[in-house]
């Protein structure tokens, strides 16, 4: 009885402490003006700048970081822990560093700025530089996951497919992907999540201009001081999107679990035919 009090205690101290900055936010002002401010003209701005950038990042993160993952989760090699350990650095990397790292490679007068200015391509302080921005800080928790879940998939049912006549391309499509589809999609709604809410690396390296490469994060700081309530309302926004992708991918993962579960244990052996 007394080890059951002490741990509804605990959950409550626990819950309470993460739930009262967000109540606190959410009730700061009348629901009404709340909406109103989702509406604003900055608010707007920031969303479809948001959205955008991150889209660009996110199909980029997915279209290479994939097959990348699939890749090194199949091999073993010399090196591949120092791999593994650039791609995770920047999930410890400070924010800020972050920003100064991408202005000194892709800047003016950075590493590679000489070679992009001479093709015409100036990255910084652009809408580019806030998809680069984005890709930097938020790759890294996609391909984490994306790793473990390619680990995780038994390489007999790969070599299987191998022995049917299916080319490493084809495996990689109709066999690991599918079988690593939950832990694929529960890395790549955290990595958009982490993408939406990023502000270090994207202010230092992108700026932030209204309409241009002011996301919602940076609008929210730009506010701060000039209008709290049109700030506390950007950033209650970013709490709903946030906790709708994040509820979305659970459901996407149950969902996806449970067709995997429901489906036959032996596929067609015809799939695995080279076309």
């Amino acid at each position: 009885m007394l080890l059951a009090l002490a741990a509804t205690l605990l959950a409550a101290v626990v819950l309470g402490f993460l739930l009262l900055p967000i109540v606190a936010l959410i009730t700061y002002q009348p629901i009404d003006e709340l909406i109103h401010g989702f509406g604003t003209k900055v608010a707007t701005d920031a969303i479809l700048v948001s959205l955008k950038t991150n889209a660009i990042a996110f199909a980029l993160m997915i279209g290479l970081g994939t097959p990348f993952a699939y890749l090194v989760a199949r091999r073993r090699f010399p090196g591949r822990s120092v791999l593994i350990t650039v791609v995770e650095l920047p999930l410890v990397m400070p924010p800020a560093v972050a920003g100064l790292a991408l202005l000194v490679a892709f800047g003016r007068l950075g590493l590679l700025g000489h070679t992009l200015r001479g093709l015409g391509i100036d990255l910084a302080f652009s809408q580019a530089a806030v998809v680069l921005a984005i890709l930097f800080v938020a790759s890294p928790f996609y391909l984490r996951g994306a790793l473990a879940a390619f680990e995780g998939v038994d390489p007999t049912l790969l070599d299987v497919a191998g022995t049917l006549g299916a080319g490493r391309l084809r495996r990689m499509l109709a066999v690991a992907i599918p079988l690593a589809g939950a832990g694929l999609g529960a890395a790549a709604a955290v990595a958009f999540a982490r993408g939406v809410g990023e502000f270090g690396a994207t202010i230092l390296f992108a700026g932030s201009f209204q309409g241009t490469t002011q996301t919602l994060p940076l609008a929210v700081y730009s506010l701060f001081e000039a209008n709290l309530d049109q700030a506390i309302a950007i950033g209650v926004l970013l709490i709903i999107l946030s906790a709708a992708i994040l509820l979305g991918s659970k459901l996407l993962v149950h969902t996806w679990t449970s067709s995997r579960s429901t489906s036959p244990s032996r596929g067609d052996r015809s799939s695995f035919a080279p076309s």
